[in-house]
Parts: C-alpha cells; sequence; structure tokens
C-alpha cells in the first residue's frame, strides 16, 4: 500500500470510531426545571416537593435519563423570573417547566419596604416567559397562586388579590394551551375539611405560605399527576 492508500485508512478508522463512540455516549438528560420562589428554593430539600417528585420520576421513569432542577429563588415575583430566564431556565433547555410563581408578587404589597406586582405586569411578564420556553420547545405546567393563611377561602386578608392573580394564571394557561395545576383551588378544598379550627398556619405550611412536610407531599402529589402525562 502506498502513502495515501494508508492515511484514507486511517481516517476511515478514526470516523468509525467517533462514530461508534458517540453512539455509546450516555444519553442526554431529560431535564425538568421547577421555576419560583422560596417554595421551590425549600422544596429541594430532602422533603421538599422537588425532591419527592424527583424521587417518584426515578421510580416510574427508572429506564430514562430524567434530571430535576429545584430554579427558586427566596423573594422572587414574576419580573425576577423574567430577569434569569435565560441563565437558569434556557440555557439548559428544559424538556418540561413547572412555573410556580404569584405568591410574593401579591404577598410583598402589604410587607414594609416591599411592593407587590401590578396585575398587567404579571400577566405580561407570563405571558413573556412562556413565549420564551416555547421558542425552545419546552412543555409548560403552571400553577396558581396557593395561600397566604390557612384560613377558611374568603377570610384571609389577601384572599381577594390571590383570587384575581389566580384567575391570570388561569386565563394565560388558556391562551396559550397550557397544562394547568390549580394549587390554590386544591389548598382550599383540602383546608375546607381539614382545617376545622381555621387556623392561619400548621395545616399545609409553617407560618401560612412555605410548605410543611404535608404540605409538601400534598404539592408533590398535585404535580406528579400533570407532570407524569409528559413522559
Amino acid at each position: 500500500m502506498n502513502q495515501s492508500t494508508n492515511r484514507k485508512i486511517f481516517v476511515c478508522l478514526v470516523t468509525m470510531l467517533l462514530f461508534i463512540f458517540s453512539n455509546c455516549s450516555p444519553a442526554r438528560h431529560e431535564q425538568v426545571i421547577f421555576f419560583g420562589d422560596s417554595i421551590t428554593e425549600l422544596g429541594v430539600e430532602p422533603n421538599g416537593y422537588v425532591t419527592l417528585i424527583a424521587n417518584s420520576l426515578k421510580k416510574t421513569c427508572s429506564g430514562r435519563n430524567i434530571k430535576v432542577i429545584g430554579a427558586g429563588v427566596s423573594g422572587n415575583k414574576v419580573p425576577d423570573l423574567e430577569a434569569r430566564l435565560q441563565e437558569d431556565v434556557l440555557s439548559k433547555r428544559p424538556m418540561v417547566v413547572i412555573i410556580y410563581i404569584g405568591i410574593n408578587d401579591v404577598w410583598h404589597s402589604i410587607l414594609p419596604g416591599q411592593s407587590g406586582t401590578p396585575e398587567d405586569e404579571f400577566e405580561n411578564g407570563l405571558q413573556c416567559i412562556i413565549q420564551q420556553l416555547k421558542e425552545i420547545d419546552s412543555k409548560i405546567i403552571l400553577c396558581t397562586l396557593s395561600v397566604v393563611g390557612e384560613q377558611q377561602a374568603g377570610t384571609n386578608q389577601l384572599d381577594t388579590q390571590l383570587d384575581e392573580y389566580t384567575a391570570i394564571c388561569k386565563k394565560v394557561a388558556k391562551e396559550e394551551k397550557l397544562y394547568l395545576v390549580d394549587l390554590r383551588k386544591e389548598f382550599q378544598n383540602y383546608l375546607k375539611t381539614h382545617n376545622p379550627d381555621n387556623l392561619d398556619k400548621g395545616i399545609l405550611t409553617y407560618d401560612g405560605v412555605h410548605l410543611n412536610d404535608k404540605g409538601n407531599k400534598f404539592v408533590s402529589e398535585i404535580i406528579l399527576k400533570v407532570l407524569t402525562q409528559l413522559f
């Protein structure tokens, strides 16, 4: 064989090896990102709802390479999610994104030194986030707001505003044809029968907002009913 023939054989062998190794390499992760505030930030703790969902998916989807990421930041509102969308979500090109936001957009309106998010800014921000996620073909699950206070529906200070912002979430989900998890409805139904003493906290939350162990389990089970339909 001449030198030219040897070189061609060498190139062919290298090409074949690269093809073999590339097809034997580990599959890319199918990423699921939970995008939200402190409720989601705490959700990655051992008994948190994000961790519980991740553990469940490992069992039910054992043959798939699913990676669950909790991208929650304490104090975040919709404008904050817009600001970090590229770095924390879009850059990872997730298969599924679960958006659980809105509590601070309402709650901060009554906290000293804080400010809430006007309804039009809340809706427009959600729309902006969703459009960018659609551009990378992510499947989107939008959650409604849960609670600020666990007393009977209509008796907590911010119930009216929470209902109004929940209505915005439902409107956006319907217009954009998203998967919807109506946490507000689920919380209210549960508290109606499991809070006979009309307590402000201690049923599904430890402070009226953030989930306790029972609340994390409750939220994980509700979201899983929708999430597992996507696998």
